[in-house]
């Protein structure tokens, strides 16, 4: 091989090293720096199911060929025949363009270069120059280079695993200033968890309180130690009254680690569910989770229509905790019952008020705020008054009329099944003449219940009925099972979005629901 040849090679190798490692820094990033992710996304990308391919064929693992298959077999079959150079140009391909769909840069969330990024990425770099100086002790001059442009995915995994305990020092500085900030202004702490329904119910307690002044809740989904550490040192004023936390986890011990610096007066509840089954692998794990929660409150507020929740009732009290029971149906110390559009507030055996439901509130949700507000002191009287006025949080089932006169149902930030479910509910009651379409990804991260769980979706999105149009591969293959006959399938939301501004006009509606980000197939 020429001078010129080895030089060219070696700097195709590097940039196709360069490509991988922005594409995968992208997913981990997006994916909260997770030990594993990366292995577990690589597989996603690497075999998409085929669309049309059997159900049995799916479930025994059978899938498509990809771009990614070829090169794979193409580098061990010139490997095993000391073919160097194909190897080497098998590499530089699948590292410049694989897989193919997975964004350098990214549509729905760039690559951010923050002090944990800058780490990560310098570690991997040194990783790769390391292992490529071996490469001269093989056959293959440039064997280390090849070995580190196919190795990203795993590479990140292992030194996000390696660096976590630095950056949990690195944080610490941050918490221990929110603990000092804490301690200054000694906000009433209401701390807010669930599968889902976290974020609506803080944004509803968020409006119930707002009139007393004085409110503090987490901005966004800042729910783990760097977002609540950052929402306290930023936010928490001199004079706040109320700081509402919102708390996430995605695995045993880290609502607990919250808690310890950031100890609720008053827990809520919300919901359990197989949200994150994949990363937790179990419903019984995500429960012993999301308990967590009420180890340190002194008032609990639990959503009794969940059958998990009503069973820690009697528990949490023997143990002298002061229990709230919330719901929007059977019995509960405060109800929010919703019936031909209008609520009604119940605390105990008394009917406190009625009024108009707005379209996307959650009543369950609701409840849980109500019965939050008050054991903060707000009479019953102003909770009555603050309910009607209280609206859905975005992207969370919220209903609005385009120009054209379609009315648009945007639950794209929902992803679990019975959020699903109320969405279609409202999907199916709307005032429309026309047609109704659900534009959706389908649910992730239900671990084994994923398949039967998106199948089941299309099932209903066919009996509600409306037109299904698929977004992506990631549940292309169940949600066909579900609508044998989906209106469209394309691989971006914004794809759809424009065949639905094409193809619908006034009289018709849409559900968008849910959307994946452009890291997912």
């Amino acid at each position: 091989m020429t001078l010129f040849a080895t030089v060219a090679l070696a700097l195709a190798l590097a940039f196709a090293y360069a490509a991988q490692l922005a594409r995968w820094l992208r997913v981990l990033q997006r994916e909260h720096y997770e030990p594993r992710s990366m292995t577990r996304f690589l597989g996603r990308w690497s075999a998409p199911p085929v669309a049309g391919a059997s159900t049995s064929s799916a479930r025994a693992g059978r899938r498509g060929l990809t771009v990614s298959h070829l090169l794979v077999a193409v580098a061990v079959v010139a490997a095993l025949v000391h073919a160097n150079v194909v190897v080497d140009l098998a590499t530089v391909s699948y590292g410049l363009f694989c897989p193919v769909g997975l964004s350098i840069r990214g549509r729905t969330g760039p690559l951010r270069f923050t002090p944990r990024l800058r780490v990560v990425a310098a570690s991997a770099i040194v990783v790769a120059l390391a292992v490529s100086a071996l490469g001269p002790l093989g056959t293959n001059p440039f064997l280390g280079a090849v070995v580190m442009v196919w190795a990203v995915p795993p590479v990140l995994d292992g030194l996000a695993r390696l660096l976590a305990p630095v950056e949990r020092r690195r944080a610490q500085h941050f918490v221990d200033l929110a603990r000092r900030r804490l301690e200054v202004v000694r906000p009433v702490v209401v701390a807010i968890t669930g599968s889902y329904g976290k974020t609506s119910t803080k944004n509803y307690l968020a409006q119930l309180l707002t009139a007393d002044g004085a409110v503090v809740a987490s901005p966004r989904s800042f729910n783990n130690r760097a977002g609540l550490s950052r929402a306290v040192n930023e936010n928490l004023v001199d004079g706040t009254r109320v700081f509402i936390a919102e708390m996430g986890t995605y695995g045993p011990g880290e609502i607990r680690d919250l808690t310890e610096w950031l100890p609720p007066d008053i827990a809520v509840v919300t919901a359990i569910g197989p949200v994150h089954l994949e990363r937790m692998g179990s419903l019984e794990v995500i429960e012993a989770a999301k308990r967590e929660i009420t180890e340190r409150a002194k008032t609990i507020v639990l959503n009794v229509d969940d059958v998990r929740l009503r069973s820690w009732v009697e528990e949490l009290r023997n143990h002298g905790h002061r229990v709230v029971t919330a719901a929007a149906r059977g019995s509960g110390d405060v109800r929010v019952e919703v019936a031909d559009g209008s609520w009604t507030l119940w605390v105990g055996d008394d009917q406190i008020g009625t009024g108009t439901m707005v379209v996307g509130v959650h009543a369950t949700n609701l409840a849980c705020a109500a019965a939050a507000s008050l054991e903060l002191g707000v009479s019953s009287a102003a909770v009555v008054e603050r309910l009607s006025a209280v609206t859905p949080s975005a992207s969370r089932l919220s209903v609005a009329r385009a120009p054209s006169g379609v009315v648009v149902v945007d639950d794209t930030f929902n992803a679990n099944p019975d959020s699903a479910r109320a969405a279609l509910a409202v999907l199916g009651t709307l005032d429309v003449t026309g047609r109704r379409v659900v534009v959706t990804p389908g649910m992730v991260e239900l671990g084994a219940l994923q398949y039967a769980e998106n199948v089941r979706l299309a099932e209903r999105i066919r009996a509600t009925p409306a037109d299904l149009v698929v977004v992506g591969r990631t549940n292309a293959l169940p949600l066909s099972e579900g609508s044998p006959s989906p209106v469209m399938r394309f691989d971006r939301r914004d794809q759809a979005v424009a065949w639905v501004k094409k193809n619908l006009r006034d009289g018709d509606a849409v559900l968008y629901l849910n959307d994946l980000p452009d890291h997912y197939p």
